[in-house]
C-alpha cells in the first residue's frame, strides 16, 4: 500500500507568508528602532583566517569555539549514556539496594542547579585533584604524536583539566536524566516478554541482553535524541568556568568588537546546525530500525 504524499495546503500557505511577514518585521524594527549599524562583512574573519605562513585558510575564533563545542558534547553524551543506563538498570533491579542507588543519584541530581555541580567539580576535581595527580605535566610529557592526538581529542593541554571538569559534570547532570529514560523503556515492555523469557530458563541478563533491552532501545531511542539535543545546548553554560566553546568565544568577541547581533546571530546558527544535523542523523536511524523490524 502506497503512502499518500502530504500535500501543501492553504492554511500551510498563510502560515508561511505570515511568518515571513513577521519576520521582515522585525528586521525592519530593528534597523530603524535601535539604530544599529549592521557589519556582516566582519563576521566571516572570525570563522576563518588566512595563514600566510600556512599558505591556506584555517579555523578563527567561532570555529575553534565550535570545535571544542563539538567535543565537549561527545564526550559528555557518551559518558552520560553510561552513567544513564548503569543507573537505568539499577532503577529496574529487583534488589532494593540497587534500586535506592539509582533513585539517589536521579533526584539528587536533577534537584540541584548544573551551575552548582559545575564549580563544585571545576574546584574540586580540576583545580585540587588533577593538580596533585600531576595531570597537565604527565600529559606534557607525552611524546609529540600521542600529544597531538590528545589536543584533537580534548583540546589543548593547559585547558583539559577544566576540559575534563566540564565532561564530568555535564554527564553526570544528564546522564539522570537518561537514566529515566532508560528506566520508562525497560518499563515500557509488556510483562509477558518477561514471563515469556523467564519460562525459557533465561536469566535476568540474558533476558535484557537478548529480549527487554533490544525492544526498549526502539522506544527510548527519540527521547534519548532529546536529550542529546540538550546536552549540545546546555553545553554553554560551562562557559562561567572559561572553557573556550562557542559561547565563550562569542562573548569574547562581542565585548572586543561590539558586533551584538551579528556574533549572537551567528552563534545561534552554528548552534542550531548541530542540534539539526543531530536530529536528522537520529531520524535516519529510526528508519533504519524501522526496515530492519520488518
Amino acid at each position: 500500500m502506497r503512502k499518500q504524499r502530504k500535500k501543501f495546503s492553504w492554511v500551510d500557505g498563510v502560515l508561511a507568508l505570515f511568518i515571513a511577514a513577521f519576520l521582515a518585521y522585525v528586521m525592519v524594527r530593528l534597523k530603524m528602532g535601535l539604530n544599529y549599524h549592521w557589519n556582516w562583512a566582519a563576521i566571516p574573519q572570525y570563522l576563518f583566517r588566512y595563514d600566510e605562513a600556512g599558505g591556506g585558510w584555517t579555523p578563527n575564533l567561532l570555529m575553534h569555539g565550535l570545535f571544542t563545542t563539538i567535543r565537549l558534547s561527545i564526550w559528555s553524551a557518551l559518558l552520560a549514556t553510561i552513567f544513564g543506563t548503569v543507573m537505568g538498570l539499577c532503577r529496574v533491579s529487583p534488589r532494593l539496594f540497587r534500586r535506592l542507588l539509582g533513585r539517589t543519584y536521579v533526584e539528587s541530581v536533577r534537584n540541584l542547579p548544573p551551575l552548582v555541580l559545575i564549580f563544585i567539580f571545576y574546584f574540586f576535581l580540576g583545580d585540587q585533584i588533577m593538580t596533585a595527580l600531576g595531570v597537565e605535566a604527565f600529559m606534557e610529557s607525552l611524546p609529540r604524536a600521542s600529544l597531538s592526538l590528545l589536543v584533537f581529542l580534548f583540546g589543548p593541554v593547559s585547558q583539559i583539566p577544566a576540559f575534563l571538569s566540564a565532561v564530568i559534570t555535564l554527564a553526570i547532570f544528564e546522564g539522570a536524566y537518561i537514566t529515566e529514560i532508560i528506566r520508562a523503556g525497560i518499563q515500557s515492555i509488556e510483562k509477558g516478554q518477561w514471563e515469556a523469557s523467564y519460562a525459557l530458563g533465561l536469566s535476568r541478563w540474558q533476558q535484557l541482553h537478548h529480549i527487554i533491552l533490544p525492544q526498549a532501545t526502539r522506544r527510548i531511542l527519540p527521547p534519548l535524541a532529546g536529550q542529546f539535543i540538550s546536552t549540545v545546548k546546555d553545553s554553554a553554560i560551562v562557559s562561567i568556568i572559561s572553557i573556550q566553546e562557542l559561547t565563550f568565544q562569542g562573548m569574547e568577541l562581542m565585548s572586543a568588537t561590539y558586533l551584538t547581533f551579528e556574533v549572537w546571530i551567528t552563534i545561534t546558527f552554528l548552534y542550531f546546525v548541530l542540534t539539526f544535523c543531530l536530529s536528522m542523523g537520529v531520524g535516519r536511524l529510526e528508519i533504519y530500525m524501522r526496515r530492519t523490524e520488518a
